[in-house]
């Protein structure tokens, strides 16, 4: 819950995985002369949810690549000065997006089993969750191998440079003070 300011806009975001649904219920104060508007976009600038002029309401739509998603809600002042108007936004995905209540009435389930399989979804969802960790752990930890070659390398060739340089400033000192006979 959050105070939205006349003629602002706040903007929430996630980064979610693909195929996962999301869901949202919103609630927003009401204000004289005062519109507030929500879109829900990708990162691409697609818009998969849009309304105008809400009061109460509800939004779902289902990601379709891995992406970050953004929810704004927008003020706009029809006349006059406007008030900060009061926000709720409560957003579900994955296993608890799910509607299990429909299940159960399709599927004529008992209430045990509903709660089964819910329970099941949720560590199928555990587990994707890890297997993407360790994706991203093994992707991470090659790229640190990677930067470390990298430095280990640059650090060598610094040395290289610096020990030519070194050679070349001691032997032209050197023929220098010979030149001028201050050294035999």
């Amino acid at each position: 819950m959050w105070h939205l300011d006349p003629n602002t806009h706040k903007c929430l975001k996630e980064e979610l995985q693909q195929n996962i649904p999301v869901t949202g219920e919103y609630e927003v104060s009401e204000a004289v002369n005062q519109k507030v508007d929500y879109v829900v976009k990708d990162s691409k600038g697609h818009v998969l949810s849009q309304k105008e002029d809400i009061s109460k309401g509800k939004f779902s739509f289902v990601t379709e690549t891995y992406d970050t998603y953004e929810i704004c809600f927008i003020s706009r002042v029809l006349q006059g000065r406007g008030i900060a108007q009061e926000v709720s936004l409560i957003t579900k995905h994955g296993v608890e997006a799910k509607q299990y209540e429909g299940i159960q009435e399709a599927a004529k389930l008992k209430p045990i089993e509903v709660e089964l399989r819910r329970l099941e979804d949720l560590s199928n969802d555990i587990v994707h969750d890890f297997s993407i960790m360790r994706k991203r752990e093994e992707e991470m930890r090659d790229t640190n191998e990677s930067t470390n070659t990298r430095v280990l390398y640059f650090s060598i060739f610094s040395m290289c440079c610096l020990l030519g340089l070194a050679t070349w400033q001691v032997l032209y000192l050197r023929r220098y003070f010979k030149a001028k006979k201050l050294i035999e």
